[in-house]
């Protein structure tokens, strides 16, 4: 137990993801507090919910803040979904989840060689008009595996067939490229500072590329992978073909795989790849707030697993937090991780609703009470 005696006036920052499937990073922020308060009445709270780029990037950006700015854009099958983006001053979050992902497909239906990120190239075209002249573009979660082409093409690109016909949406379609005209593209992309932030960093194509890793989890059969890489690869050349060498290296560039390949079309347009959890911690004031702590960071996510380890937000609110001399704790609903390797990412323990209520289903569907039991248990361990 730690001795908070003489510390002076205690004050924790909650800085965790999303519970996938059960809390939002907001959500999780406010359960945390409740529990803590429940065992110290008077203790002052700082919650920042983040985000690595993925779904949920918006709603932490405006809860930092950020003003949530809504359109009407088209979802992965074409069908139209009301997408957010948000804005402060002229800074914009736009995430490519909103419009392009899983989460826009209805219930247990997949399309891997036909899913569009259109929505996506509307989402940053939105962002434009808003006056946006730095935009972070985070990118996870997706449906798609079409290399950012329908992102491109509501940019102004144009991707055609031999006879002249713009191509299928979807990854499949681009089997039938037969050439590419980027000269239309919004000409304000030339001046805004677009960062793509993402959390992983595989190429295009190959063992390691968008349709090989990530394929499977948006339903794609061996077939289907086999199909999207191979249509991957020739858009990747006839691209070379309409903007030059570029075009082969930034497939191979890490980020480009990202998020189905979107990553690859947002390097085309200028983009910058930086980790997802470290644009967003920037973007989202984490520096200001950690200087505000004086007792303990939380953080956390669904699971804490390897995964979490190679650029999640739990790694990086950790590595920052440690790099201020503050002591850090995570909060889970599973924990695959040994004490060892939490220690070495600067996680002094993690606490996983599994240790209070065993049953798997039932730390998902009562993951909210459960979790405000876990945080009167990190603050009997910490803060009393």
């Amino acid at each position: 137990m730690a001795d908070a005696a003489g510390k002076g006036a205690q004050r924790v920052l909650i800085a965790a993801d999303k519970f996938k499937g059960s809390l939002t990073a907001v959500q999780v922020a406010e359960r945390v507090t409740a529990g803590l308060r429940r065992v110290v009445p008077n203790l002052e709270v700082e919650a920042l919910p983040v985000a690595d780029g993925g779904d949920g990037t918006v709603d932490a950006a405006v809860a930092a803040g950020f003003e949530r700015h809504e359109i009407r854009a088209a979802g992965p099958l074409g069908q139209e979904v009301t997408a957010a983006f948000a804005l402060s001053g002229d800074t914009a979050v736009v995430e490519m989840a909103e419009a392009s992902g899983l989460q826009r497909l209805p219930k247990g239906v997949f399309a891997p060689l036909t899913a569009s990120t259109y929505g996506s190239g509307e989402l940053l075209q939105a962002a434009l008009d808003a006056g946006a002249r730095t935009i972070v573009f985070g990118v996870g979660g997706s449906a798609t595996t079409d290399g950012g082409a329908g992102m491109l093409s509501a940019l102004g690109a144009r991707f055609l067939d031999k006879e002249g016909e713009p191509v299928p949406p979807g990854g499949g379609g681009l089997a039938e490229v037969a050439s590419a005209d980027l000269s239309g593209l919004d000409p304000r992309l030339a001046d805004v500072e677009l960062v793509l932030a993402s959390d992983v960093d595989n190429p295009l194509t190959g063992p390691k590329g968008a349709p090989a890793v990530y394929g499977p989890q948006k339903g794609a059969s061996p077939d289907d992978v086999e199909t999207l890489d191979e249509a991957l690869a020739h858009y990747a050349r006839v691209l070379e073909g309409a903007v030059g060498a570029k075009a082969a290296e930034l497939a191979a560039a890490p980020g480009a795989g990202a998020a189905g390949g979107i990553g690859y079309g947002a390097l085309l347009i200028g983009a910058r790849f930086r980790p997802g959890i470290e644009v967003m911690l920037d973007v989202l004031g984490f520096g200001p707030a950690l200087e505000r702590t004086t007792t303990l960071v939380i953080t956390g996510e669904g699971s804490l697993d390897e995964q979490t380890l190679h650029g999640k937000a739990p790694a990086g609110v950790a590595a920052a937090a440690r790099a201020a001399h503050k002591e850090v704790v995570a909060v889970c609903g599973r924990l695959a991780l040994p004490p060892e390797a939490l220690g070495r990412a600067g996680i002094r323990r993690a606490y996983p609703l599994t240790e209070v209520e065993p049953d798997v289903a039932k730390c998902i569907a009562e993951a909210g009470p459960i979790l405000e039991r876990v945080a009167e248990q990190i603050a009997r361990d910490f803060l009393t």
